[in-house]
């Protein structure tokens, strides 16, 4: 029941590549230059990527979130079964946390990992790739997949969305087929702040196939906090025009406060 020994082996030889801050103490007395060090935390975060992702593939595994401080390392690991990454008893987790102890070479206690559930896994294109990935592998045909896919994706307010999945699909002869509804960008700044993307490969018999799959968030969705600010570039809100009653009831209020003043000023004149 525990984690494949392989996961622990692989890569073994760049232990030394890992970030200073996630060391144990006797490597973190050596000084590193920033570039190294940003370097060595990508590095970092790029296998700690690849092990999860591999690992908790069943899970539904959306991605991890790595959090630095001065007494110890924090992985927010995001998922759609959160209870499959817990465990019975939080054991899978512990065995987790173990594993990247011993590959990055953590001290016993610095490093921790916590499971949090995608809010939405119909707009997580990484949970929705493997989705797709999955109904591949059980035999069903492409076309109906990404249908169904599709479909989940534009039910769950998605404001566009596309699959590409390539390949050979059928025939010994490879060829790509693309599926898309609603609204999708292409260029610009506002791809990187509304579109979220994922790729993943399909390991069939006859060879691999790729998927991509891409997703428009809506602009009430909890990522969009910069983007939503920002706004769309061809967005054009058009103010509706103020309400004619109001604007007399205003003037006639006007009216009445200027004749209360003049009484007013009257009145001491004459005293």
């Amino acid at each position: 029941g525990g984690l494949d020994s392989n996961l622990l082996a692989e890569g073994s030889g760049h232990a030394s590549r890992t970030p200073t801050d996630h060391h144990s103490d006797d490597t973190m007395a050596t000084p590193i230059s920033k570039k190294r060090k940003f370097v060595a935390d990508g590095v970092f975060f790029a296998e700690l990527n690849e092990l999860l992702t591999r690992t908790l593939a069943e899970e539904g595994y959306s991605g991890a979130e790595v959090r630095v401080t001065p007494t110890r390392t924090e992985v927010i690991i995001r998922a759609t079964r959160t209870k499959n990454v817990l465990g019975e008893k939080g054991r899978r987790i512990r065995e987790l946390t173990s594993v990247v102890q011993q590959r990055f070479n953590f001290s016993p206690g610095t490093v921790e990992l916590y499971a949090e559930r995608v809010p939405n896994r119909g707009l997580c294109a990484v949970a929705q790739a493997e989705s797709l990935r999955y109904k591949l592998l059980g035999g069903l045909a492409v076309r109906r997949a990404c249908y169904g896919v599709l479909k989940f994706i534009m039910e769950n307010e998605a404001k566009g969305c596309e699959l590409i999945v390539t390949g050979k699909l059928r025939a010994q002869r490879a060829k790509y087929m693309k599926f898309r509804d609603g609204y999708m960008l292409k260029t610009g700044q506002p791809v990187r702040d509304y579109v979220d993307r994922a790729v993943r490969h399909v390991m069939l018999r006859q060879g691999v196939l790729g998927i991509k799959v891409s997703i428009m968030l809506p602009d009430n969705h909890p990522a969009l906090d910069g983007a939503q600010r920002r706004g769309m570039a061809d967005a054009v809100s058009i103010m509706m025009p103020k309400d004619d009653e109001a604007e007399e009831q205003v003037a006639r209020q006007q009216q009445q406060l200027q004749a209360q003043a003049q009484a007013a000023a009257a009145a001491a004149a004459a005293a």
